[in-house]
């Protein structure tokens, strides 16, 4: 009986498809849930770098070109600190998301006005949309540091700019936020017992619940640079440069017993913290700018070509990872590079005029990575990795040696570790090899290991499992490193490529859902 039943039903199952499938509306039903599921795809498909775009440069190119530049190194986010005319645009019919700046100076008018607040966003966001793809609103930039007496003006603003974009039916389009600095927390160090300056809590409280009320995310602008400076010493340069470190310097909050192998994480846990410290929660941070001045003129040692380019597209692979910082691993963190050029209309010091990737010509200052390389795993730097097929006893003196003497840091490789999956000697000795030669190669230390290693240009990271690469290799086995070239080229991996090129079944989920077989319903009666 139950075999009869379960005929019946299947033949009625596929009754009811074919009989979808002839109705006339069919393909558009289709059309929906395939439009649909793409668009949840690209929702979900991790963490993008972006880029900011300032305009005090003596010599900004016309903004078409800006655009061409852009598309060259694949950035599809901006941030604009105005709003630029011209830029905004240029930017029409195009996949870029731009998020649209409102100047300290405007903030202080849009916060005594809703009047105000509409014409600005009829000025400078309804002109444009919805050929302009603008999906966010900064209100001004660290107003609550900057011009602390603002802070009662800021709310106000962000509110009226809110109403303005309900009025215009945009508000589920464009989020309102306001970057903030590091400075609004007092101490960032451990990062589980930051909290917010208790001066401002009143204020940051009122943002916090503004930004869960309409949905939108917190802006922060990390940078580590600063933190080094500020640090005196007490955190290693490594540490700022998403650089591996050594067991005894690893960070650690002796609270959570969480480790921090970078402080731009640490600065996101801080944060996170302190929202937390003021019964908020689900309200994700982007980093609306981070990055690393190349000149200093001698008075900063750390601003230079070779940690900028080490920071910058370190933070790119670290970004693309996917992942969040280490309290809230799930939640991937959008960023902002600063920024596209350099700013030398800004005041002294020199620092502050160098932040720029990329020449107002369009050519990189410094070796830029690819943001598709991220997702493919390619890469011009090198590795040090075992030989497949070499003799599995000198591999295994090879380990010892570079785990022991050595000095490469063989933790991730110990059970449990990211690393110590596939449990195998060659698996093993490639981690360690990678860790001393990447340490030492500017001292001589070369890929060799009795000849069971060799170096590659094939980013060796996977997972949660990361190998960092040479930026400027020396040494090694007579194999030749790539030539820089003066387009794009991939730098140093801290972390591992994305994965957000690979779709996951379960990504497909939602396919059958509630929402979208009432949709397919009602196209089909009607």
């Amino acid at each position: 009986m139950k075999d009869v039943r379960k005929e019946r039903r299947v033949i009625f199952e596929v009754d009811v498809l074919v009989n979808w499938m002839m109705h006339e509306k069919w393909p558009a039903v289709l059309f929906l849930l395939m439009s649909l599921m793409i668009f949840h795809v690209r929702g979900d498909s991790g963490a993008f770098v972006g880029i900011n775009i300032g305009t005090h440069v003596s010599s900004l190119p016309p903004a078409s070109d800006v655009v061409s530049m852009l598309k060259q190194f694949e950035f599809t986010h901006v941030r604009l600190y105005d709003a630029n005319a011209q830029l905004l645009k240029a930017f029409a019919n195009s996949s870029t998301e731009v998020m649209v700046g409102v100047t300290n100076e405007e903030v202080l008018k849009i916060g005594k006005s809703p009047s105000a607040a509409a014409a600005w966003v009829n000025k400078n966001v309804v002109l444009y949309t919805p050929a302009t793809n603008i999906t966010a609103i900064a209100v001004g930039s660290e107003v609550l540091t900057s011009i602390p007496n603002a802070a009662r003006v800021l709310l106000r603003a962000m509110k009226y700019l809110h109403k303005a974009l309900v009025a215009a039916n945009l508000n589920l389009q464009i989020k309102v936020s306001t970057p903030q600095s590091m400075d609004v927390i007092l101490t960032s160090f451990p990062p589980s017992t930051a909290t917010f300056n208790s001066s401002l809590n009143s204020t940051i409280y009122q943002l916090l619940q503004f930004l869960k009320n309409t949905n939108s995310y917190y802006m922060l602008n990390v940078y580590p640079y600063y933190g080094y400076i500020k640090g005196n010493g007490n955190f290693p340069l490594d540490y700022a440069l998403f650089q591996p470190l050594s067991i005894n310097r690893q960070i650690v909050d002796p609270n959570t017993l969480l480790h921090y192998n970078n402080m731009f994480d640490a600065m996101l846990d801080a944060t996170y913290h302190s929202i937390k410290a003021l019964n908020f929660s689900d309200i994700p941070i982007v980093v609306t700018a981070s990055g690393w001045p190349w000149s200093d003129g001698a008075s900063e040692p750390s601003a230079t070509k070779k940690n900028a380019e080490i920071y910058v597209n370190n933070l790119i692979t670290r970004v693309l990872n996917g992942s969040g910082p280490p309290s809230e691993p799930t939640k991937p963190v959008n960023t902002y590079i600063y920024e596209l050029f350099s700013e030398d209309q800004k005041p002294e010091p020199m620092s502050q005029k160098t932040w720029g990737v990329l020449s107002t010509k369009g050519s990189a200052i410094y070796r830029l990575s690819s943001l598709s390389s991220r997702v493919t795993g390619s890469s011009s730097f090198v590795y040090c990795v075992a030989k497949v097929g070499a003799d599995p006893g000198k591999l295994q003196n090879g380990l010892n040696w570079a785990c022991g003497q050595g000095g490469a840091n063989c933790s991730a490789i110990q059970p449990g570790q990211p690393c110590f999956l596939p449990d195998n000697i060659l698996n093993h000795a490639s981690y360690a090899y990678n860790d001393y030669y990447q340490k030492m190669q500017l001292n001589g230390g070369s890929c060799n290991f009795d000849g069971t290693a060799t170096l590659t240009d094939t980013n060796p990271s996977r997972g949660s499992c990361i190998y960092t690469g040479s930026v400027n290799p020396s040494g090694g086995n007579g194999a030749s490193p790539p030539t820089p070239s003066l387009t794009l080229g991939p730098s140093s991996d801290f972390f591992p490529p994305s994965s957000t090129s690979k779709l996951d079944a379960r990504q497909f989920h939602f396919l059958w859902s509630p929402m979208l077989l009432s949709a397919a319903f009602f196209l089909l009666l009607t």
